[in-house]
């Protein structure tokens, strides 16, 4: 994540460029937010208290927060639990989502396996398989914009592809590994 910090009435110190950075950096960890994001923040100071302002565009929808302190870091702190519940939420929505959709892939899946057709892989790709849960290989596979994606699931520590049917719907390939 980039950023563009902003100072209306205050000169942004390195102290506080350096602790706008560290925070904002923590919240690379919940897949919503592209490398490529500008995260602005603006530090405005008023004669009895200061105002943080964090603006991030997501690939969901923008994470907005706005809070008055007394002190600036304490601002800031206030401004990023509000961005983390903010993360939160959105990914519960699109986890509860995809949950219904998951489960009639899997009843479709079951009715479908006599029919099913296998093609030949056109390219040959080498990915890490990320411990995850499958919710959260689902929305990452939503939010790379994919057509599957290879996870390690974090339950059973097995590789397996979550993938989307053309049918609508998800399906789940888990991997069996013989000892």
């Amino acid at each position: 994540m980039r950023f563009e910090i902003v100072g209306k009435n205050v000169e942004i110190s390195d102290t506080m460029r350096e602790r706008i950075e560290l925070k904002l950096s923590n919240l690379d960890k919940y897949l919503l937010i592209n490398p490529d994001t500008i995260a602005r923040v603006v530090a405005r100071v008023y004669p009895d208290s200061e105002k943080v302002e964090v603006t991030i565009p997501t690939k969901v929808g923008i994470l907005r927060a706005e809070v008055v302190e007394d002190d600036f870091y304490a601002a800031l702190d206030a401004a990023i639990d509000k961005l983390e519940d903010q993360i939160r939420r959105q990914k519960t929505r699109l986890s509860k989502k995809h949950r219904e959709h998951l489960a009639k892939a899997f009843i479709d899946e079951a009715e479908q396996v006599e029919r099913a057709e296998y093609d030949i892989p056109v390219r040959t790709k080498t990915v890490t398989a990320d411990e995850l849960t499958l919710d959260d290989a689902i929305m990452q596979m939503e939010l790379s914009g994919h057509n599957f994606y290879i996870y390690t699931d974090e339950e059973s520590g097995r590789i397996s592809v979550v993938y989307r049917r053309s049918s609508e719907g998800y399906g789940l390939i888990e991997v069996e590994q013989e000892d």
